[in-house]
């Protein structure tokens, strides 16, 4: 086996290794800053903000599970559904494999602001670990923002304004979806 195939297969070589990491970041990079993994970042932050009079933290997480789980499993199954006009139709496996694959962003744009909530268990201030969650996905949504302007080969007053914009817009949304629950 040559190298170039020994680092494609993933295996023990070095390289390989660090290949096969670099797939995954790009991966699950692409999943946050997706269409779906932004519009998640949006409603986790939104489902957090609007649970500010829960008794405690784990009241919002269980809000917050539930509530995406819900959403996810209606975006697979409006891919599954919508898969069926096309001709010809993919198996439904596909259809399901896709749809999981296409809205996997959204199920993990909870994992940050969920796992700063659980810190208030491990002795966290409650209120700290709430705004902390809260605050995590404004913050990620100006990370999307840079990233997109540093991809696109903009230089760094685009990126800061890349940011801003990013979380300007991202708040104003996450106010609208408040004021409409």
């Amino acid at each position: 086996m040559s190298e170039t195939d020994d680092a494609s297969a993933g295996t023990d070589h070095p390289h390989g290794i660090r290949q096969t990491g670099a797939h995954h970041a790009r991966r699950l990079l692409s999943a946050y800053s997706g269409e779906h993994g932004v519009y998640g970042i949006v409603l986790v932050t939104a489902l957090i903000a609007g649970e500010i009079d829960a008794d405690t933290d784990d009241d919002v997480i269980v809000f917050v599970l539930g509530t995406v789980a819900v959403f996810w499993l209606a975006h697979i199954y409006a891919a599954v559904v919508a898969s069926r006009a096309k001709r010809p139709a993919p198996p439904l496996r596909t259809a399901i494999r896709d749809g999981v694959r296409h809205s996997s962003g959204m199920a993990l744009a909870m994992l940050i602001p969920v796992a700063l909530l659980m810190t208030a268990g491990l002795g966290v201030d409650e209120w700290v670990a709430y705004f902390a969650a809260l605050f995590s996905g404004i913050l990620m949504l100006g990370a999307i923002g840079y990233l997109n302007a540093r991809r696109n080969g903009s230089r760094w007053p685009w990126r800061i304004a890349g940011v801003l914009t990013t979380m300007l817009l991202g708040i104003v949304i996450i106010l609208l979806s408040i004021a409409a629950h």
